[in-house]
């Protein structure tokens, strides 16, 4: 028994920090991969200047994938060596001064001027312009920008920061790459004129597959399963290390701590049985079941690893396998709507409001309500209920506009604010049936309010 528990905490161990740290088994996207390695690739060993946007929505490994490139290209000494990273994000530099001052110390120039580098931001911009324009361009290093959550960035004043490190790129006057990551689709339309211009426009897009389940199922089976001896020894071949020295300037995250499999020792008897055991729960049709509802809430594959991550933090002495009782109940937790919980803690008359707003989109599709409209509706109910009667119209509007506030409902766009707030226009931003279900799910809501949710549009 001892030695099942000491494997069972070595499995819990070593797949976590798989599902974390693992970067350099990127999975997908393999032109993408390949593209945004050729930029910097190109930039380092060519001096090549390059600018880009690798766009997709949340989750979908944008990030994983530039630091997946990084963790393929470190190794290599001729481009650490000559290469530089600067690793801004837009939540933490949230001006140009801040990230002109980590932009100068990721690339070691505080001595230069005597420790006193972070003066006015005229100056260090000026310093850092001068300290990128003055090497060669085929002797000095090259820099690397990255920036992460680049939409934010085009927020700070006059986009200075993005229109000088785009003008170096474009004219070439020292060997830089721009990449910006972010998640908004449209950024190109928040950038200035002038910043626009000085762009090279080339944008890389990471979108989910959304009609791929099969390739969910052998996901679930690859991260969950052990390596054999023989993909080991495999693996030992190919793995690079990345040197301490490639690592101290930038402040990349994802690259401090790169997933090793070859530090961990496993008995080959526990392989066989935890595979098999993988396999089996793989093929098991409510697993399926559990995996399909989940993907068809969320495909992205972030999701997906933070269900499998608390999946595997269940592993232990009590109990060592994966079990079926608790990958539905983490299943249901991966499943739940924040909306309908929203919903079913709103009052029996804010839930009538819903009900009545629901109706009239279904009878109208979905056209734009007012208070007005909506009030009529609830009073054609509550003149027939026996516990909805009497209730003052300004607690009804009072009801009204916290639905409002808890943004379930939308004002049109063009909708002035001169309008009396009776008669503002608005839209409903949920689905009936998360409507229906927080209806099915709110305990001791009237039985009348149950069944006027589920009757036939009057």
């Amino acid at each position: 028994m001892p030695v099942l528990v000491d494997q069972a905490d070595e499995t819990r161990q070593f797949l976590k920090s798989r599902l974390q740290t693992d970067v350099i088994n990127f999975r997908g996207y393999e032109s993408e991969w390949q593209h945004i390695r050729d930029l910097l690739f190109r930039t380092a060993e060519h001096g090549e200047s390059n600018s880009a946007l690798l766009l997709g929505p949340r989750g979908c490994g944008k990030t994983t994938l530039v630091t997946s490139v990084l963790a393929d290209l470190l190794p290599d000494e001729i481009f650490y060596r000559n290469t530089l990273i600067v690793y801004l994000n837009g939540l933490l530099h949230t001006d140009d001064r801040l990230a002109l001052k980590s932009a100068t110390a990721q690339m070691n120039l505080e001595n230069a001027v005597n420790g006193k580098v972070f003066g006015s931001f005229a100056e260090n911009l000026a310093f850092l312009l001068e300290c990128l324009k003055a090497g060669d361009r085929k002797k000095s290093k090259s820099v690397v920008f990255i920036l992460e959550e680049f939409d934010l960035f085009c927020s700070h004043h006059n986009q200075t920061l993005l229109y000088n490190l785009f003008d170096v790129a474009q004219s070439a006057q020292a060997p830089i790459c721009v990449l910006g990551i972010t998640a908004r689709m449209d950024v190109i339309e928040l950038l200035e004129k002038r910043v626009k211009s000085r762009f090279s426009h080339r944008q890389i897009f990471i979108l989910p597959r959304e009609n791929d389940f099969k390739s969910r199922i052998e996901l679930f089976k690859l991260l969950l399963s052990l390596p054999t001896e023989k993909e080991l020894k495999e693996y030992k071949k190919l793995y690079k290390p990345i040197p301490l020295e490639a690592l101290q300037n930038h402040e990349l995250p994802l690259l401090r701590r790169v997933f090793n499999p070859t530090e961990y020792s496993f008995e080959s008897k526990w392989i066989s049985k935890w595979n098999k055991h993988v396999d089996g729960l793989a093929a098991n049709s409510k697993v399926v079941s559990v995996l399909q509802n989940m993907y068809e809430y969320d495909v992205m594959e972030a999701t997906f690893k933070t269900f499998l991550f608390e999946l595997v933090s269940q592993i232990g002495e009590a109990s060592p396998l994966l079990t079926m009782e608790t990958i539905n109940r983490l299943g249901l937790q991966f499943e739940c709507d924040d909306k309908i919980n929203l919903l079913c803690g709103l009052s029996v008359l804010e839930q009538c409001l819903m009900i009545a707003m629901k109706h009239h989109s279904e009878i109208y599709d979905r056209d734009p309500f007012n208070f007005e409209m909506i009030l009529t509706r609830y009073n054609k109910f509550a003149n027939s209920s026996t516990t909805m009667q009497g209730i003052d119209r300004s607690v009804i509007l009072k009801a009204y506009e916290h639905i409002k506030n808890l943004e379930l409902i939308a004002p049109v766009s063009g909708s002035t604010s001169k309008v009396q707030k009776e008669y503002q226009l608005h839209r409903l931003l949920l689905t009936y049936g998360q409507i229906n279900q927080a209806v099915g799910k709110t305990p001791n809501l009237p039985t009348e309010i149950c069944q006027w949710a589920q009757s036939s549009l009057v």
